[in-house]
């Protein structure tokens, strides 16, 4: 260390002699100044008493300071604290009367200073790549009067950067790819290795790269780390991963650097380099002949040492003596050949197939044509294995045809079916129940004959679906079916009658010899050479002379006028008789009776109506206006009777709303009375009506009847029973001092017949009414007759009734 620290001091006294400034002098920093950098120079600018004295006036004092180290080493390990430099100005001149002061960035923690010498020394140990310069502060004061003697000047302390740190890869391990048979120089990656040192300051950051593993296939550039292929041809095949140990050193890779490693793994990507290989040129396979078609038989590989679309082989069969009975496809997952049975198998005709197979590859690289043909060949030879096999039909599908009217027993046809294997096993024959659950059919179990057991009818069911099931003898699990088809003839068994009901009608504007209708048929029969129909009239002697029929030959005919002048008022109905004939053997024919009607048309022959009503209708008058009519009519009805009904409601209301009804005048007061006797607190003849006292009114809700005066009512004369009711719920209130006084407790349906206001009784009132005679009502025509029923049935019920008018006295209660 002190070794180094002597020609660290050299080197700056022979950089302070460069300078044309003395050499003990450096001036203290202007404030505006860069740090550190001002040239050495002299500085005067300070003047001191002693010499202005002697000169007789103001001089200018040079002034500077002086350092003699501006660097400071990092990691520093000594005992004692590094010296860093010393401070000194002009003014001091050696007599302990100058004090030295710093301040700044790590001064009395980092950084100390004598204060009479100015020497500085760094007191810890200082790590460059923590903080590379350190800016302070420096000032020359009287250390009496700690007056400064020069203003405050600013300088650098710099950390001198030692090779400490390593090369160091920060994204590593790294891991590349390159296609394998690359040429030589072929770039892989590149990898970068960082120093933290200065590399401003020597060589401790200039990194060098090298290869300590990975050689011969690979090679390093030793400036930019790019990594490259060293060897040609390099198979994936053979070696597909590399692991590659790259060195950064620094101090430009010479010896006492400092070195770091990465990995870097290295990957050989496919190319499809290799053809599809069998791994033998003949193959065996062994197929059941049972086997189904599209079902798959086999398989076979070829293998191909590239990965992924490189490898994906595609197969194909030569043609040659497979004749089109197998196929094969290519399996996407394992990349396997698939037979694929294309036809059925006998064994018994042909038991062996030789072909030969291509494997190729399905994606080539122009690249390796060179390397060869990429595809190879293997042939395969299939053996057909013998299989017990169900018995076979001779057809795939019988039809047969029977007349409905075929006998029981009869045969109508058969099935055969054999054994194709070697052991040409009997056949039994059956019907499946499911087909058949009516029994219509037999089958000879060993001939295979089939018979009817059941009579047909093509009407219910015209064609018979059955299925036949062969059985081996020496094996019966093995069954085969097949489908048989009975068309059941038709025999001519039904007449043909009409298509459908027709309404014809003929116009009473209908000329001689006019078709009004063309008519059909059908029949039930199904003639094997279609329907056939004729139409006539019956031969029965009796013409008819208004109407005929006329065989258009096409299966249809027309009812044809003998005669025009129809008219409805003289007939409205006629009816024709048709006879049908079919073609069938035996001729089957009927006769069917067509009703027409006689109906008015318009002149072009369109229907009007055929009602007989419609014949008192003006002529010329349509449907729509006879409609018409009809609503105005009722219109005129509904209005007649509304206004009926109102007039006839405010008759009555006039009726019940005169002023002079008696019910009107009936007077509430609050007051209570003393009673009949007590005529001073209220008059009662104000309830009289003078009206009804002098003028004997009739009722005024019935008419009145000549001859006929109003009846005043009488009272009933046996009153005991009321009396003796009166009297004794009077004495029970007389006894209780509790109650209220009885007349204003009770009320009473009974009036005396000396009443100054006479009967005020809705009892005479209703006796009244139920006395009166309404035989009057019989008189007002037929409108009143259901009320004169009414009433006079009320009448008669109360004839034997004998109503009686109560009086009511009230009597005043004394206490």
């Amino acid at each position: 260390m002190l070794k180094g620290n002597c020609v660290l001091l050299f080197l700056c006294f022979l950089f302070v002699q460069s300078f044309p400034a003395p050499l003990h002098t450096l001036p203290l920093a202007h404030p505006h100044s860069r740090p550190g950098l001002d040239r050495p120079r002299s500085a005067a600018g300070m003047f001191t008493a002693g010499r202005s004295a002697a000169s007789g006036g103001f001089q200018r004092v040079k002034r500077g300071w002086v350092w003699n180290q501006f660097f400071v080493l990092e990691e520093y390990m000594g005992s004692e604290p590094q010296y860093v430099g010393k401070l000194h100005t002009d003014l001091d001149k050696g007599d302990s009367a100058v004090k030295y002061t710093l301040s700044g960035e790590g001064a009395g923690t980092i950084f100390t200073i004598d204060q009479t010498t100015g020497d500085i020394h760094a007191l810890r140990s200082l790590d460059r790549e923590e903080k590379p310069y350190y800016t302070l502060r420096a000032q020359a004061v009287d250390i009496d009067t700690n007056r400064p003697l020069e203003p405050e000047s600013e300088f650098v302390i710099k950390v001198q950067d030692i090779n400490d740190n390593e090369p160091k890869f920060l994204e590593g391990p790294y891991t590349a790819s390159v296609p394998e048979m690359s040429p030589v120089g072929t770039y892989v990656t590149q990898v970068t290795a960082t120093d933290a040192d200065d590399p401003t300051y020597g060589n401790s950051a200039r990194v060098v790269y090298s290869i300590l593993r990975g050689q011969p296939y690979f090679s390093v550039d030793p400036k930019t780390g790019v990594i490259r292929t060293a060897l040609p041809n390099m198979d994936r095949e053979v070696k597909d991963l590399y692991e590659v140990l790259i060195q950064a050193k620094d101090m430009g890779g010479q010896l006492g650097g400092l070195a770091g490693t990465t990995i870097i793994n290295i990957s050989l990507s496919d190319v499809n380099d290799n053809p599809p290989r069998f791994s033998k040129s003949f193959f065996h396979l062994r197929v059941p002949e049972s086997s189904p078609v599209g079902s798959a038989v086999g398989r076979i590989k070829a293998h191909d040492l590239d990965i992924g679309k490189n490898a994906e082989v595609e197969y194909s069969i030569i043609p040659g003596d497979e004749r089109g009975m197998f196929d094969i496809t290519t399996n996407e997952h394992n990349q396997e050949g698939i037979f694929i049975l294309r036809r059925p198998l006998d064994f018994e005709t042909r038991k062996a197939y030789t072909f030969k197979v291509e494997a190729s590859n399905a994606h080539l690289d122009p690249r390796f044509h060179s390397f060869g043909p990429f595809k190879d060949t293997a042939t395969v030879k299939v053996f057909i294995l013998d299989v017990d096999e169900p018995p076979v039909f001779s057809k795939e599908s019988y039809t047969m045809d029977i007349h409905e009217d075929t006998q029981l027993g009869t045969t109508i046809g058969a099935v055969t079916a054999y054994d194709q294997d070697a052991g040409n096993s009997p056949v039994r024959y059956s019907i499946d129940w499911k087909s058949d659950l009516d029994s219509f059919f037999d089958i000879d179990p060993v001939t295979g004959t089939i018979s009817i057991s059941e009579l047909l009818d093509r009407e219910s069911i015209a064609q018979h679906n059955i299925t036949v099931v062969a059985t081996k003898v020496n094996n019966p699990e093995l069954t085969s079916r097949v489908s048989v088809k009975v068309h059941v003839l038709d025999v001519n068994e039904f007449p043909p009658e009409l298509a459908i009901p027709y309404e014809t009608f003929v116009c009473e504007s209908a000329k001689t010899g006019q078709v009004i209708q063309v008519i059909s048929a059908t029949d039930q029969d199904l003639p094997m050479t279609g329907q056939k129909f004729s139409f006539r009239s019956p031969q029965d002697g009796l013409k008819n002379k208004n109407f005929t029929i006329k065989d258009f030959g096409n299966n249809t005919a027309g009812v044809v006028t003998l005669r025009g002048g129809f008219r409805r008022r003289h007939q409205e109905i006629y009816h024709l008789p048709v006879v049908i004939e079919d073609s069938g053997l035996p001729v089957k024919n009927s006769t069917s009776t067509l009703t027409i009607r006689v109906c008015a048309c318009n002149s072009d022959g369109t229907l009007l109506t055929c009602s007989a009503e419609a014949i008192f209708l003006p002529v010329g008058l349509s449907t729509g206006a006879l409609i018409a009519i009809l609503l105005c009519i009722v219109i005129l009805l509904v209005i007649v009777v509304l206004y009926v009904g109102v007039r006839r409601q405010k008759k009555k209301e006039t009726l019940m709303t005169s002023k002079e009804d008696i019910r009107d005048n009936v007077i509430h007061y609050d007051d209570e009375g003393g009673g009949e006797e007590d005529t001073h607190a209220f008059d009662m003849g104000t309830l009289r009506n003078p009206k009804v006292i002098k003028e004997n009114l009739l009722r005024r809700d019935v008419k009145p009847e000549a001859g006929r005066a109003p009846r005043p009512p009488t009272a009933s004369q046996d009153n005991s029973d009321i009396q003796n009711f009166i009297s004794q719920r009077l004495h029970e209130h007389d006894g209780d001092t509790s109650a209220p006084p009885y007349d204003s407790l009770a009320t009473y349906a009974y009036e005396g017949e000396g009443s100054v206001a006479e009967s005020l009784s809705s009892i005479e009132s209703l006796k009244g009414e139920t006395e009166e005679d309404y035989d009057y009502l019989n008189e007002w025509g037929p409108r009143f007759k259901t009320l004169a029923g009414i009433f006079g049935e009320r009448s008669e019920s109360q004839t034997d009734i004998t109503s009686t008018t109560s009086t009511a006295t009230t009597t005043e209660n004394k206490h």
